[in-house]
């Protein structure tokens, strides 16, 4: 097989995804589908293998035909237990365009939430329009406020990386 036909998967309806906690085999296909967004920091590949074994509870993939097409990785913040740190959300080319996006974050939301994780944070560079509207779609489909705030500047990285604004998103009533 020629690596094109290995990451080849076919467009599947909605109903034919399931979710599920990484398990570290998925570490590699996390890794090549961040790779192949060409949108997101990429992390060493050692780095997703350690997302799938040691943030199970607050990262999900989803699976079509058991091949894994999109991942969420997250993090429950030590000084804030209440609040999932989203890291990244990736799918697969294939699948772009048909809300798997906003499911998995739904899908982990009603995870975390049974451990009692009830506010979620995220990065998002100024001009990553996608990010901008998939959280924003999410705080507004649960009924939740959605706040942004300037968190790194250009000057904070080593590398030329652009701003990245914090975006909260919690309950209406949780102020």
């Amino acid at each position: 097989m020629t690596p094109s036909q290995l990451r080849v998967t076919p467009t599947t309806a909605p109903d034919a995804v399931e979710f599920r906690k990484p398990q570290i085999s998925d570490g590699v296909r996390l890794w090549e589908i961040a790779k192949d967004t060409d949108v997101l920091d990429l992390n060493s590949s050692y780095s997703y293998l350690l997302w799938c074994r040691d943030f199970q509870d607050t990262s999900i993939v989803a699976t079509v035909d058991d091949r894994v097409v999109g991942f969420v990785t997250g993090y429950v913040r030590p000084e804030v237990p209440a609040t999932l740190f989203v890291w990244q959300v990736a799918v697969d080319e294939d699948q772009r365009g048909r809300g798997l996006a906003g499911r998995m974050l739904s899908n982990l939301l009603d995870h975390v939430a049974l451990q009692g994780v009830w506010q979620l944070e995220t990065t998002i560079s100024p001009d990553n329009a996608a990010s901008i509207a998939l959280f924003t779609s999410v705080a507004h489909r649960r009924g939740c406020a959605i706040e942004r705030q300037e968190l790194f500047s250009p000057n904070d990285f080593p590398d030329g990386h652009e701003a990245e604004d914090l975006y909260t998103i919690s309950p209406q009533n949780a102020s």
